[in-house]
């Protein structure tokens, strides 16, 4: 498993972009209908937190949540709106619950394919009943499957997230990085309420 403390420390984060999500902005302009704001989001795998700031920037409060310390540091040396907060720690051992909504995008790819069944589980636990998970998955990198990041398919991501989550919309985003153009999935899904088992 990659050492993403070591990565960070080194500042060999070839993932990191320099900005926000280009589906983050097609989503709160295109469909978020103003849920996002004054919402409390988790945001895992945040790493410097340019999707962070962006949430903010749209009225949310996010947390944003990385394994590596170095990148909290780096996340919180940015000028900050004030609405965003940053956090050392995993999505696996989170304990607080209740979050309106969790903004995943880097982080279920990045994670050992193995370890995704746990990821949504822990979603479905911090995302309180009628919260959503908005995420943008990448479908299939280009790195003939020697990741991270991993690629998935839209049917193993729902096979995933529906025993606690249910689609509410998708799409191919028309925004994307150049690399990643028509190769990510942007998805919408809605916590169920009834959805407990499994869960503590």
């Amino acid at each position: 498993m990659r050492d993403w403390e070591d990565h960070w420390s080194r500042r060999d984060t070839p993932w990191d972009k320099g900005e926000a999500a280009p589906p983050l902005f097609e989503y709160l302009e295109e469909w978020d209908d103003g849920f996002m704001r004054g919402a409390r989001v988790l945001v895992p795998g945040c790493g410097s937190g340019h999707d962070v700031r962006a949430l903010a920037g749209a009225g949310a409060k996010p947390v944003g949540v990385d394994v590596s310390e170095t990148a909290i540091e780096v996340a919180r040396a940015h000028d900050p709106s004030g609405d965003e907060e940053f956090r050392h720690g995993s999505l696996f051992d989170w304990e607080e619950t209740g979050y309106d909504a969790l903004w995943e995008h880097t982080c279920f790819c990045a994670i050992d394919p193995a370890d995704r069944a746990n990821y949504a589980r822990a979603a479905g636990r911090v995302v309180k009943p009628g919260g959503r998970l908005v995420g943008v998955f990448y479908l299939n990198p280009d790195n003939d499957g020697d990741g991270p990041p991993f690629g998935a398919d839209r049917a193993e991501i729902c096979r995933h997230f529906e025993p606690w989550f249910s689609l509410v919309r998708s799409r191919v985003p028309e925004r994307a990085f150049p690399s990643r153009v028509g190769r990510e999935w942007l998805a919408v899904f809605q916590r169920k309420a009834e959805a407990t088992a499994g869960l503590r």
